[in-house]
């Protein structure tokens, strides 16, 4: 009896200790030094619009040089390849596409101070730049100043090493870069000053507070308004204000500038809470440390490590980057491919926005510009969700599961108290950039990963209310399925965008158990069949009930967003098997893709700067490519997808400052790096399965907020291998046989293993379980399309009526009436020579489609039009009869029916055939002067009998100014009352735009609709 007691106990004790070390949190991983392997001149070059300034981890403060005051490549305020600094600001943005921030400049100079920044900038050279995480050094050429550089999370500090000099000054100018609707500055003492700005740029009304402290007293200062000292004031408000400071012969000056939205008195908590010393090595050594806790969340052990600099070839410094002179081409190194330093600056880009935009006592400048206070969290900005919500969010949820909660926290004060979720939120104000509501899938991934300490109620109310509202086309998309290119510009991208939402909405509505709400935006998920052309596998716009003519998919145009129909016809993340059925199986699928990275075809159509990093069509420098590659796994050659990832890691990144090819975008660009050297992808933020791609490092360990470690292993990682392929996989030690993995496995932690080789190996994947992403519940019926080539007739035409649903039957009306299963069944083409609207629905399986309805308009057989100068392929509207055609455009000149012209004026001959009576003539022109559309100057009509001798008949004068740049529509009516055959119009050009706009001297634009004639 004793023995069987014994040996149950033993029992016992084993399985406790089993369970004990289950539940065993690892010991923390001793932390490494990381920073040394970030080089923040990565994306400084090229299209990136990073900046290399001094920054704590989503730090409210970005201390940073400013290069460039103008232009795209100056989004940042800093472009590597300039040699001149203004000065340093205390906010940028991290490769973002518009500028704005570069708050508050500083800049030490020597002399007698000056106030234009023409007169107080500096040359300075590149062998003298040096950037770490927090921390960035320079020297000032015209002065001979040394310039060092770091920050905590609210504070600046500045470090100046002055010349022998007994005027030594910093210059402070309040009016640098934006727009400032007002300013002061104020001496406090003198050691210490404060102000505020208020400025308006992409954020129409940002509020800045300061307050700065010296380490040595200043021996005098001067404060100007418009740059006119105000002697013995010491305090001056106004648009245009600046100061200087001046010490006598003072070696080495310490300036630390606390910043606050909220007030001086903020600015001043966060100053002495955060540096209450004027300790630079200390400060700078803190930050330093705070970036190695946060990028020890992932350590990676193999690739190349970084060379010497005895061992780098003597045009490179140790971060392989080019010292000496800014060559006007940017070289990459031979170590510029080193992966430990691609990976850890991706990671360190990862981790510059969002920012904390709360003062040390939880006091923030809420979305209606009145202050609250966070409780328990810290209230974040520059939320650039467009971008972010694809593998940014994804890779903080996975590492940084408080900041990610912190995230939400933040977007539900913004819906409490602008009433809506964040789109593009910037300072406290709402750029409404971008398409689409991608806070969305950031809540409803954290909560399906488990983060969901907030109001999950209330995040459903606000997503809801978020989709429901009647903007940006999302009114016409409930009403019709789809959003229409005749009713709202970047049609598309909006639907594509829409869509993808309403499926996260969906997940939710399943999580929290609301089975109608899920059956509401189920449905919703799936209206990207309705601009999803099966003819032609591409998504295409829709207009007046058909398809968007004339049709090229390389086009840049108004239907998408920053890109066109080959970029956007594989963004179905939540149906990606819906969208191979509709493409015509896994094999057309896949030759689809092998298309897009293989054609030769160029793109088209208008200037985008944003599409860039190109193989083929696939555009990885803008952010709807970037889960491309991983669909092949649903496909019978997932191969491909290893293939392609390792070719965009290699090809499309590097440790030069051009080394992005696109825009950083606030952590995007590099969050897609990371991810795939980890070797896992999410295609699909809400949905818990992670593509399996190919890691990059030959030990990869990622450490868990819940105390548990995921490590990835893949012996045969190395630099130089592009073409590696899978050839095994195993977790914790056994064979694994899947093509994704679970958030779940990787949260409970293990060693997943894959090897690897140079061949594909084609046997072993195609019998790995492959990903899933299938809408099977309420399925709707696809949209009928009515196709006919033209919306404008002078001779009879033939309708056909298709729908991508080839079972479903088709009824229709001609009458304006609404079908229904009682109107006429479509059998044939229908033949029409009167004005005519036709409509019409799709019916399957009891289910019925969204209206349909186009409209044919005849034009009038007693008006021919010449054009003596040609219209712009871009902008062509509906051909050479467009101003006769009957069709008016809107105050939105991206919906078309405006022909545009540039450079020479307008001019056209109006032929009626015969001599008649004209009671009036007309022109409708356009005005959007921010897109450099500019009514006429005046419009002259001419009267002709015989075509050849033209008599001046009237002059209409523009009635609107140039400096109006709301959008809007003008008709330059003449009445006549005389008698011709032929009307000669000439709108003439604007010309130039002025002085005052961003883009000044250049050729502005006519845009035109129709020529009337009565």
């Amino acid at each position: 009896m004793r023995l069987i007691l014994r040996g149950t106990v033993i029992i016992i004790a084993i399985l406790f200790t089993i369970s004990a070390f289950a539940q065993k949190k690892e010991k923390p991983l001793k932390l490494k030094d990381l920073s040394q392997y970030v080089n923040p001149f990565i994306g400084t070059g090229g299209h990136g619009h990073t900046y290399p300034g001094a920054v704590a981890p989503f730090g409210m403060v970005q201390l940073s040089p400013d290069t460039r005051l103008e232009g795209w490549d100056g989004s940042s305020g800093y472009h590597y390849s300039d040699t001149t600094v203004y000065g340093f600001s205390h906010t940028h943005l991290s490769g973002t596409g518009i500028a704005d921030y570069c708050d508050v400049l500083f800049m030490p100079t020597t002399g007698t101070p000056q106030f234009s920044n023409k007169d107080y900038r500096s040359g300075f050279k590149k062998k003298n730049e040096e950037a770490s995480p927090g921390y960035y050094k320079t020297k000032l050429d015209k002065y001979n100043i040394g310039v060092e550089l770091t920050a905590t999370t609210r504070v600046g500090v500045h470090k100046y090493e002055y010349p022998n000099t007994p005027e030594a000054n910093i210059i402070i100018d309040l009016q640098h870069r934006d727009q400032v609707l007002d300013s002061w500055i104020e001496v406090v003492n003198d050691r210490e000053i404060r102000g505020f700005r208020r400025s308006k740029s992409w954020a129409s009304d940002q509020y800045l507070y300061f307050y700065a402290k010296f380490s040595k007293p200043f021996k005098s200062y001067g404060i100007a308004s418009d740059d006119q000292l105000q002697p013995g004031e010491k305090k001056v408000q106004g648009k245009n204000v600046k100061m200087f400071v001046q010490f006598d012969n003072p070696g080495d000056v310490i300036s630390k500038v606390g910043i606050s939205a909220v007030s001086t008195e903020g600015a001043l908590k966060n100053l002495d809470s955060e540096v209450p010393d004027f300790d630079f090595k200390k400060i700078a050594k803190a930050t330093k440390a705070l970036w190695n806790t946060e990028l020890n969340k992932i350590q990676v052990e193999g690739g190349s490590p970084p060379v010497s600099q005895q061992q780098a070839d003597s045009r490179y410094n140790s971060y392989g980057y080019p010292t000496g002179p800014a060559p006007k081409k940017i070289a990459t190194p031979d170590n510029a491919k080193n992966k430990q330093i691609i990976f850890y600056s991706a990671l360190y880009h990862c981790m510059l926005a969002p920012n904390i935009y709360n003062d040390v006592d939880g006091q923030y400048r809420g979305m209606d510009q009145q202050i609250h206070t966070a409780t328990g969290f810290n209230y974040y900005t520059v939320f650039s969700l467009w971008d972010t919500f694809r593998a940014e969010n994804p890779l903080l949820t996975l590492i940084d599961r408080k900041r990610t909660l912190d995230f939400i926290k933040s977007f539900l004060a913004m819906y409490d108290q602008g009433k809506l979720l964040p789109i593009w939120p910037l300072a406290s104000n709402e750029t409404f950039c971008m398409v689409g509501n991608h806070s969305i899938p950031v809540i409803v991934d954290a909560y399906a990963k488990g983060i969901r300490d907030f109001d999950a109620e209330k995040a459903f109310m606000a997503m809801k209310a978020a989709v429901n509202r009647n903007q940006f086309g999302l009114d016409n998309y409930r009403k019709t399925g789809a959003v229409n290119a005749d009713v709202e510009h970047e049609s598309v991208s909006k639907t594509l965008e829409y869509a993808y939402d309403d499926w996260c909405i969906a997940q939710m509505a399943k999580m929290l158990n609301k089975p109608q709400d899920y059956s509401e935006y189920i449905k919703r998920a799936q209206y990207w069949k309705n601009v999803h052309n099966n003819q032609n596998g591409f998504m295409q716009a829709r207009d007046n009930g058909g398809w968007y003519e004339p049709f090229e998919p390389t086009e840049i145009n108004s239907n998408y967003t920053e890109g066109n129909a080959w970029q956007y016809s594989f963004l179905v993340p939540q149906d990606v098997e819906g969208l191979i059925k509709s493409m015509g199986g896994k094999l057309n699928f896949e030759l689809k893709l092998d298309e897009l990275f293989s054609t030769n075809a160029k793109l088209s159509g208008r200037q985008q700067d944003d599409v860039t990093g190109l193989i083929g069509q696939y555009a990885h420098g803008n952010e709807p490519s970037h889960h491309i590659a991983y669909l092949y796994n649903f496909t019978d050659a997932p191969d491909k997808t290893q293939y392609y990832v390792n070719k965009i890691i290699n090809d499309q990144y590097s440790a030069a400052p051009d080394g992005l090819s696109g825009n950083e975008d606030c952590g995007q660009m590099s969050a897609w790096y990371v991810m795939s050297c980890l070797g896992f992808y999410n295609t699909s933020p809400g949905q818990q399965q992670f593509q399996i791609g190919i890691p990059q490092f030959e030990n990869i360990t990622i450490s868990l907020e819940n105390g548990k470690r995921f490590t990835v292993g893949n012996p045969g990682a190395t630099v130089s291998r592009q073409n590696v392929y899978l050839q095994g996989m195993n977790l914790d030690k056994k064979s694994y046989d899947k093509l994704y993995l679970d958030y779940e496995t990787i949260a409970k932690g293990g060693d997943f293993e894959v090897f690897t080789g140079r061949l594909a190996n084609k046997l072993f994947v195609q019998d790995l379980e492959k990903p899933t992403s299938k809408i099977t519940d309420e399925l709707i019926v696809p949209n009928p399309y009515i196709i006919s080539g033209v919306k404008t007739f002078k001779q009879a035409i033939s309708i056909d009526i298709k729908c991508a649903d080839s079972l479903a039957r088709i009824y229709y009306t001609t009458d304006g009436s609404t079908p229904t299963v009682n109107s006429a069944l479509y059998m044939q083409k229908l033949i029409i020579s009167s004005n005519t609207t036709v409509k019409a629905i799709a019916v399957s399986n009891g289910k019925t489609s969204f209206l349909d309805e186009a409209k044919f308009i005849k034009i009038r057989g007693d008006l021919k039009i010449s054009l003596t100068n040609k219209y712009l392929p871009n902008y062509s509207a509906q051909g050479d009869e467009t101003l006769i055609n009957g069709i008016h455009g809107t105050a939105n000149w991206r919906l078309g029916n405006w022909q545009g012209y540039q450079g020479k004026d307008l001019e056209a001959i109006i032929d009626m055939g015969q001599i008649k009576t004209v009671k009036q003539v007309g022109l409708g022109a356009l005005q959007d002067t921010r897109s450099w559309i500019v009514f006429p100057k005046a419009v002259q009509y001419w009267l002709s009998d015989d075509g050849k001798n033209y008599k001046l008949a009237t002059t209409v004068e523009s009635k609107i100014d140039v400096k109006e740049q709301e959008p809007q529509t003008q008709q330059y009516i003449a009445p006549l009352n005389a008698r011709a055959r032929y009307i000669k119009v000439i709108a003439k050009q604007y010309g130039l735009l002025p002085d005052w706009h961003e883009s000044k001297g250049s050729p502005s634009y006519i845009f035109a609709d129709e020529i009337t004639v009565e």
